[in-house]
């Protein structure tokens, strides 16, 4: 289940859209719409489809399906290969693939979600709710109890446990009891690092399953999959129809070895969900409706705010040198949050993702919070997650202008500034603005007045008519065009009541 770096077709656009639109998933809003790309996903999709086709070819993949979804709609799907070498049926958006650990996000969402009803505490020790763990021994006498937190971040103190985690997949739920109540040892003490635990997850869905009173896979069906519209998506993979199943092989010797199923058990809260592209979307465009914060009505079966959470890190900041979206080289610096792995990508921004790793699937998500757009892809090869042509597929997403990052609104208040910051510069006097009080002393005001008389001198008559590039409600920045080269400004109000500026700054800009 570990997170790893990064034929038929079904091609759907407008129709798609039209039909999402019925569907309780709201779509995502923005404060100030940009005008309308000059591209169009009709026009790219031969080669987002290029990028998948040579992956697939290249990974001996018999069969996957991608989709891209943007503002609240499923936007394209295609399925590539089949889904059974033997029969050749071709892969559709309904083929049912297991995601693997991608299904850790549903089991964080509900632990959040019974947090928001006050029915977990994520500070609390985790044997609060899980009895066994109370016989747990600890490596240092200082070690202090595994947190609820602990286990959503992998910081619980278990080892990695991928080659294990996966096989444990069928574990009866009397045999897991048993497993918890006799300890298992622990890497190092809770809170020193983070270390990828699918045992920890499992956990998790024990205290699901334990808070709510149903059993884990119930509750993650009834409080989140159902209320999204997902009704092909669950665990129990050998009870369903099994002509839709996109079958599980491994790549060995040359072919394609057709991979034992693993029954639903007690650690499907780490990895067992099976899911089809026309469920999963749903749950991808949930999730990004949760940006940006407004004050529209909560519709989702989870507050926008709790959904916000799980790009909070736990702050065990991992930094590597990897190829950036666009397969330049970069420096990549990422957090495990709630379920996901946050990376801040040279190429795209920030990036929340979660792939799966199983026997006989790979699979992948990425999400652009800041810009309403996600990329996911299913695949039924043995670890073969598709990170590669995903994360071409967001590059190419923002080159065509599909993926641009909503724009900051401007704040009443930050237009005042603005004004404000326009009225010093024709008066050439700081001390018309309602400064605030560390202004003066930071540079008094006769030597700002003189620097804005100089910098006028120097760049002749400017227009001020270009609007402010907002960085928050309270903060902007603007670049004025002149005779003689540009302006570059910058104000910032202080946190008071009262409109007051902190930061009214004038550069020369190249």
């Amino acid at each position: 289940m570990k997170i790893r770096a990064l034929s038929a077709a079904l091609f759907l656009t407008l129709p798609v859209a039209a039909a999402a639109q019925n569907n309780a998933v709201p779509a995502t809003t923005t404060p100030e719409a940009k005008p309308a790309a000059a591209t169009s996903i009709e026009a790219i999709e031969p080669q987002i489809t290029g990028f998948f086709d040579s992956w697939m070819k290249n990974a001996h993949v018999p069969g996957l399906v991608y989709g891209v979804v943007k503002d609240g709609k499923l936007v394209l799907v295609r399925g590539l290969g089949v889904q059974d070498i033997a029969s050749k049926k071709p892969v559709t958006a309904d083929s049912r693939f297991r995601i693997a650990s991608m299904s850790k996000a549903f089991t964080a969402m509900a632990i959040l979600k019974l947090r928001d009803e006050e029915r977990v505490s994520l500070d609390a020790p985790a044997e609060r709710y899980v009895p066994e763990l109370r016989n747990w021994r600890y490596p240092t006498a200082d070690s202090r109890r595994t947190r609820v937190a602990d286990l959503l971040h992998h910081t619980a103190g278990l080892v990695e446990d991928n080659p294990w985690g996966d096989r444990q997949q069928p574990l009866s739920e009397p045999a897991f009891t048993a497993m918890l109540k006799a300890g298992v040892p622990l890497a190092q003490a809770p809170g020193l690092r983070m270390e990828y635990s699918n045992l920890g997850y499992a956990t998790l869905g024990r205290i699901v399953s334990n808070v709510s009173g149903q059993r884990y896979q119930d509750y993650i069906r009834s409080s989140i999959m159902t209320p999204l519209g997902m009704t092909s998506t669950g665990y129990d993979v050998l009870n369903g129809p099994q002509d839709l199943r996109a079958l599980g092989y491994r790549w060995q010797d040359n072919a394609w070895v057709r991979e034992p199923d693993m029954a639903d058990g007690a650690f499907g809260a780490m990895g067992g969900v099976q899911t089809t592209a026309n469920d999963y979307w749903r749950w991808v465009a949930f999730l990004l409706s949760a940006w940006p914060a407004r004050d529209d009505p909560d519709k989702g079966p989870i507050k926008r705010a709790t959904v916000r959470e799980i790009v909070e890190g736990s702050n065990f900041v991992n930094t590597v040198e990897r190829p950036g979206a666009s397969g330049r080289p970069c420096r990549v610096a990422s957090a495990y949050g709630m379920g996901w792995q946050v990376v801040n990508d040279c190429d795209v921004g920030r990036i929340v993702t979660h792939s799966g790793g199983y026997p006989g699937y790979g699979s992948i998500v990425m999400l652009l919070p800041d810009a309403g757009v996600g990329v996911f892809a299913f695949a039924n090869r043995t670890y073969a997650g598709p990170g590669l042509p995903v994360s071409q597929t967001l590059y190419a997403l923002r080159q065509a202008g599909l993926a641009e990052e909503r724009t900051v609104p401007v704040s009443p208040d930050l237009a005042r500034a603005y004004d404000i910051m326009r009225d010093v510069w024709r008066s050439g006097d700081p001390a018309r603005a309602p400064l605030a009080n560390n202004v003066v002393p930071d540079r008094d005001l006769n030597r700002r007045r003189k620097d804005i008389a100089e910098l006028k001198k120097q760049v002749g008559a400017c227009r001020t008519d270009a609007a402010i590039e907002p960085i928050s409600a309270m903060e902007g920045t603007f670049t004025w065009a002149c005779a003689n080269g540009n302006v570059a400004g910058r104000v910032q109000r202080a946190p008071t009541p009262a409109l007051s500026l902190q930061v009214l700054s004038f550069t020369a800009a190249k």
